[in-house]
């Protein structure tokens, strides 16, 4: 039994799911007082651009689906080399 992922379709599911995550943690720090508004501090030290406004969430989503794309095509990269 071989299976193997696709690395394309794992980079594109992974970047999809963290950007969207980080518009949801987005989207509900703007609307509490403090909520997750450490989790937004703490993302704005790894995603340049990103801040608690429209255009400051739009690239912290750019940034984050990039990130997560990347490291979703080296697991799956690395999976498929490792699982032969």
């Amino acid at each position: 039994m071989d299976k193997k992922l696709n690395p394309k379709a794992l980079a594109l599911t992974l970047g999809t799911v963290w950007s969207l995550g980080i518009l949801f943690v987005s989207v509900v720090s703007l609307m509490s007082q403090s909520y997750l508004h450490n989790v937004s501090d703490f993302l704005s030290t790894l995603y340049l651009g990103y801040s608690l406004s429209f255009f400051g969430i739009i690239i912290g989503m750019i940034w984050a689906f990039f990130d997560a794309a990347i490291g979703g095509f080296v697991i799956a990269w690395l999976y498929n080399k490792l699982s032969k």
